[in-house]
């Protein structure tokens, strides 16, 4: 796509800094920087988001996570840990339309990255939690 950002970095039409490349993917510093380190990985293919991959793409782009995960984690002695992150579509937090998956290197519980996970423990249940899982089931069957 002409106006892709990620796909003009992968053109070289506009610069990225780059930190790991192979045939399907690129992974480049993130502009944002939410951590040090704070890497994108990117199908080379323009794919708007997670929702459009097949599972030969799958496969190729979740492949280089674990590479790239491990070279951030010893490229600073203070990595803690890591944060794997894909948002798919606005409602989501996606704000660039081709698919990335962040990767973000943690130090300490108190960086300027979070996640919280509100505790809905009770709010459902055990029908409406069945109910929810035999639906789910029933899709990836169809899918």
């Amino acid at each position: 796509m002409s106006d892709c950002i990620f796909c003009m970095i992968r053109d070289g039409d506009i610069p990225g800094r780059k930190v790991y490349e192979d045939e399907n993917v690129l992974a480049i510093l993130d502009m944002s920087q939410v951590t040090p380190g704070h890497t994108l990985l990117i199908p080379k293919k323009h794919v708007r988001n997670i929702f459009d991959y097949d599972e030969e793409l799958a496969s190729k782009v979740f492949a280089a996570v674990p590479k790239v995960s491990r070279a951030l984690k010893d490229f600073d002695s203070e990595v803690q840990g890591l944060n794997i992150l894909v948002n798919n579509e606005e409602v989501a937090s996606q704000t660039v339309f081709h698919s990335h998956v962040h990767l973000i290197p943690r130090y300490t519980d108190e960086d300027d990255c979070g996640v919280e996970w509100a505790n809905n423990e009770g709010l459902y249940s055990d029908e409406e939690l069945d109910k929810l899982q035999e639906t789910i089931v029933n899709e990836v069957e169809e899918a």
